[in-house]
């Protein structure tokens, strides 16, 4: 997928990062706006959108867990994709990332050349999620996932905000209704690379998508866990056109 026009927001208080990403990620062809605190990245965002962002946890002024927050309640970038830099040891951080809606994190100290492969396979998610929406909605359980908006309703009125990692794992699990999917196969279709060992990100996401859909029952009822296999979408699927 080209770079070409495809614009990143960057948020890092370290000066020599920041000038070295916005060097580097522009000779890859990118356009970059880089701010040094929290103050600054909701200006940006809120000047002009941005193809995807990436934000680092520690700021002077806010974290970057609130500024994960808030961009998943932005009326005109809620979707957008975003990658968190942190603290390589502290895996907390990564697990309230992703529980806020992050799509992928990196701890420092990293390779400029890893950032860059992790940012092209989340727009070619994106790109391929939009590709594939068409017009219809698909209806399952309760629930009905608009495949333009990305909007998810519940039966009862119910308005979920969804991220792209929502989206995406959502679709994933819609296109292919009580089959067990390994983990792997989820790393692979919603994060665009492998998983690393030990890496949590594919049972954050789940766990997250429950709560979005009310699947809090122990055990839960809708997204099963099938122990040492995987996740099964408990639900049959039934696509329309919205009316």
């Amino acid at each position: 997928m080209s770079s070409v026009n495809k614009s990143i927001l960057l948020v890092d208080d370290d000066q020599e990062i920041r000038e070295l990403l916005e060097t580097y990620l522009t000779r890859a062809g990118f356009q970059v706006r880089a701010t040094a605190d929290g103050a600054g990245f909701r200006q940006a965002l809120n000047e002009a959108p941005s193809d995807l962002v990436i934000l680092d946890v520690m700021l002077p002024d806010e974290d970057g867990f609130s500024l994960c927050r808030w961009v998943r309640q932005h009326p005109r970038q809620a979707q957008v994709p975003i990658i968190m830099l942190t603290a390589s040891s502290d895996e907390a951080d990564r697990v309230i990332g992703l529980e806020l809606g992050a799509d992928d994190y990196l701890g420092k100290p990293f390779s400029p050349r890893e950032l860059q492969a992790r940012i092209k396979a989340l727009l070619r998610r994106a790109q391929f999620a939009h590709e594939r929406s068409g017009s219809e909605v698909l209806a399952f359980d309760d629930w009905r996932l608009d495949m333009v908006s990305h909007r998810l309703f519940h039966a009862d009125g119910e308005e979920v905000i969804l991220s792209g990692a929502d989206f995406a794992l959502l679709k994933l699990f819609l296109d292919h209704p009580q089959q067990i999917l390994d983990r792997d196969t989820i790393g692979n279709a919603t994060r665009g690379r492998d998983l690393m060992p030990l890496d949590r990100i594919v049972d954050m996401a789940v766990s997250r998508l429950r709560q979005r859909l009310r699947d809090t029952e122990k055990p839960p009822r809708l997204i099963r866990t099938v122990r040492g296999s995987g996740y099964q979408l408990a639900a049959n699927v039934v696509a329309g056109n919205g009316h």
